[in-house]
């Protein structure tokens, strides 16, 4: 199941040159502009392609009016920073059961993306998606990406494991002190025992965890301390 993050910049044009000129693999076409009569995407342009490992990643250039009003401000800089992660979900009420009605997030956004633009954007044919923007009271959002059409994409391998490279983990700082607790009562899958206790703040915190969302998707959920 498909996972990227969308790094921001201030040029995609210069942005996208400065790939090809390292020849990254492509997964676009090559940078899209999200066409006007979908006004909660229009103006909008992306680009998908991959890491070394595979991963895939976005640059994603915001219009005027559109995304953190922190985009928007005038810098030298070419890649400003990490604005959410998008996830692919079999089923978006399900993933809302467990991202806003139990982990707490709140929907920022909605809209339903297809057109020739998605297509060469995702290099899926025949795509049109319902994306759910979430985002906590701070840090990068999470996006939902609910595939209408075409309704073939295949799920997380059942064996999949910490160590693969097709493997991926979003990390949540949680203040709750028995968050594995809650999550268990859920009856959330972990991956690991249950909390973590670690000896050093190596790591930058001191208890965490691994569980997965419905779809198979890892969650690594940190103690605020």
């Amino acid at each position: 199941s498909f996972q990227h993050v969308a790094i921001i910049v201030s040029d995609i044009d210069r942005a996208y040159r400065q790939l090809r000129e390292h020849r990254a693999e492509h997964v676009s076409a090559e940078p899209q502009r999200l066409p006007d009569w979908n006004p909660k995407a229009s103006g909008i342009r992306a680009f998908y392609f991959k890491d070394p490992d595979g991963h895939v990643l976005e640059i994603l250039q915001f219009p005027l009016g559109k995304g953190d009003p922190r985009w928007q401000r005038a810098t030298a800089r070419l890649f400003l920073g990490i604005d959410h992660t998008a996830i692919v979900t079999a089923d978006t009420a399900a993933s809302l059961g467990f991202y806003r009605d139990l982990l707490g997030l709140e929907v920022k956004g909605e809209s339903e993306n297809y057109g020739t633009e998605q297509e060469h954007l995702n290099g899926v044919f025949g795509a049109r998606l319902r994306i759910t923007a979430l985002r906590a009271a701070s840090g990068p959002g999470i996006e939902l990406l609910e595939y209408l059409a075409p309704r073939d994409g295949r799920p997380i391998p059942p064996d999949e494991r910490a160590n693969d490279v097709v493997h991926w983990q979003t990390r949540l700082v949680s203040r709750d002190g028995d968050a594995a607790g809650s999550l268990g009562k859920a009856r959330a899958p972990f991956v690991s025992p249950g909390a973590v206790a670690l000896r050093g703040r190596e790591l930058g915190f001191t208890q965490g965890f691994l569980v997965r969302d419905p779809d198979g998707h890892v969650l690594q959920i940190v103690e605020a301390r």
